[in-house]
């Protein structure tokens, strides 16, 4: 472990730790023996900071969608600013979601959102928050989505998301920027036509 690592407090190394073994060894394959040596700590330190494995990977959900919040934030600004188009907004919404790397910890920490109810509700909380952010972005693209229409404007948004997230295990034809651009430019002319 790094330096600046070891000056973090103890929750936020456990959370970065686990983060990268969950991610390369899968979530339930991790001991918690192996986490303490990766976070350099006992596992008695850890029990004391997380009462399970389940409270890492919300803690994980946690402060991943933190993170995402404040780049679609980001994004929010530079549209409400005029610094990007609309189009623009989606395209790089669309190339963030794609260029994360960590789809197989994503697809552990969504299999143990079904496994696991409070896992589950935590993704849950977090999606809505998101949503938020989906919706102002629809809204930009067609003003007048409303109601169940715009409803499913951001759910389309946040499938869509999701897919792209996950997309290198299907092979895909193009690469991140050619997907971005594209699927850009059909979501805008979809709203648009609403």
């Amino acid at each position: 472990m790094g330096a600046v690592q070891q000056k973090l407090p103890s929750a936020d190394r456990i959370r970065i730790a686990a983060r990268e073994l969950f991610a390369t060894n899968g979530f339930h394959q991790t001991s918690m023996a192996e986490l303490a040596a990766a976070a350099d700590m006992s596992v008695g330190l850890i029990y004391r900071s997380f009462k399970s494995k389940a409270d890492i990977i919300e803690a994980i959900v946690r402060a991943d969608f933190d993170e995402k919040l404040l780049e679609i934030g980001a994004l929010r600004q530079q549209l409400a600013d005029g610094e990007l188009t609309v189009l623009e907004t989606f395209r790089q919404l669309f190339l963030q979601v794609m260029d994360e790397g960590d789809e197989a910890l994503s697809f552990d920490i969504l299999a143990e959102g079904f496994r696991n109810e409070r896992v589950g509700q935590t993704i849950g909380e977090m999606c809505e928050r998101f949503r938020g952010y989906l919706r102002e972005f629809a809204r930009a693209a067609n003003a007048r989505l409303d109601g169940e229409d715009l409803e499913g404007a951001t759910e389309l948004l946040l499938g869509c998301l999701f897919g792209l997230g996950h997309r290198s295990i299907s092979r895909p034809n193009l690469d991140s920027a050619h997907i971005a651009e594209q699927s850009a430019r059909m979501i805008v002319a979809a709203f648009r036509d609403m």
